[in-house]
């Protein structure tokens, strides 16, 4: 008794912790044993841990289809507007205060990201464009982590309602929202290098000063097709983060034990499945937007400077 006293807060909630997960483990092993008994959905193939990505159609305005994906990118676009409205109006206050730190110190980071990567009139011009796509980017990662009632294919009853069941959902998991944003940079990208050296000269750009006559051709051939390939990196890296973020959260989160059979399991995963979450929700969410943003502007930025 006199140990137990004699410990740290911490260290005191550190033990309940850890009793309670090993004890709650054991509990529900003692429960429903550690003989795999799968639910009938499981079973016949009716769930699938694919089922929270899929985008069922809520309802239609003319041919557009609503759905939890739509909502979300709304959602994003609308808190993105109100964010870089709020920071436009911080920058004119003149008193000193945290708001304004932080809001100084954003148009900076910023700021930065183009300055350093284009010349002065690009980074004037593209400033606005890449401070919004790493705000846009960011919420909607953000919002991404928070568990709202959208699985409609899941519902539960209260007080006679089905109500559909809460999950975490982010717009980057659905692969055409990436491509659509990497498209964007990408028509920009060419656009500028096309603008400032003349369709032949932009191709030539893209060779490395020095080459052989030799070896031009394989070289021509593959600097085009890296040029292409940028949209697909662009596409894949935040939607590929995204996605498998939100399958891992799941799986850890207890689904894994819900399709093994194993409740147990569940339980047993339950800390690894909230520590992801975490990483995910205050680490990738912020650096896959930053690593948009700061590709945009290299992107752009070399499209004109070239590699000679």
């Amino acid at each position: 008794m006199s140990f137990v006293q004699n410990m740290s807060t911490r260290a005191k909630i550190g033990w309940g912790f850890l009793i309670a997960w090993l004890g709650g483990t054991i509990v529900f092993a003692i429960a429903y044993g550690i003989t795999s008994h799968k639910a009938a959905s499981i079973v016949s193939g009716q769930f699938s841990p694919i089922d929270e990505f899929r985008l069922d159609t809520w309802f239609k305005i003319g041919p557009i289809a609503i759905n939890k994906g739509v909502l979300f990118i709304l959602l994003a676009a609308v808190l993105t507007v109100g964010i870089m409205f709020w920071v436009a109006r911080q920058m004119q206050i003149r008193r000193p205060n945290r708001v304004q730190v932080a809001v100084e110190w954003f148009y900076d980071f910023t700021r930065q990201m183009t300055s350093e990567n284009m010349d002065d009139r690009l980074a004037r011009k593209y400033f606005p464009l890449v401070a919004t796509l790493f705000v846009f980017i960011l919420v909607t990662n953000l919002i991404g982590y928070i568990p709202l009632p959208l699985e409609t294919s899941n519902t539960f009853n209260l007080f006679g309602v089905h109500v559909p069941s809460f999950q975490i959902y982010a717009a980057d998991t659905n692969v055409a929202f990436p491509l659509i944003l990497a498209a964007m940079v990408f028509l920009l990208f060419n656009y500028e290098g096309v603008r400032y050296h003349g369709p032949i000269g932009y191709v030539k750009s893209l060779i490395p000063g020095g080459v052989g006559r030799g070896i031009l051709p394989l070289i021509v051939v593959i600097e085009i097709l890296s040029v292409f390939l940028r949209l697909l990196s662009l596409t894949i890296r935040l939607w590929a983060n995204l996605l498998a973020g939100h399958l891992l959260i799941a799986f850890m989160g207890g689904e894994l034990g819900v399709l093994v059979g194993l409740p147990f399991i569940s339980w047993f995963l339950l800390p690894l499945g909230v520590l992801i979450f975490v990483f995910e929700a205050t680490l990738i969410a912020g650096l896959q937007a930053f690593i948009f943003a700061i590709l945009t502007a290299i992107y752009i930025g070399d499209s004109v400077h070239g590699h000679n």
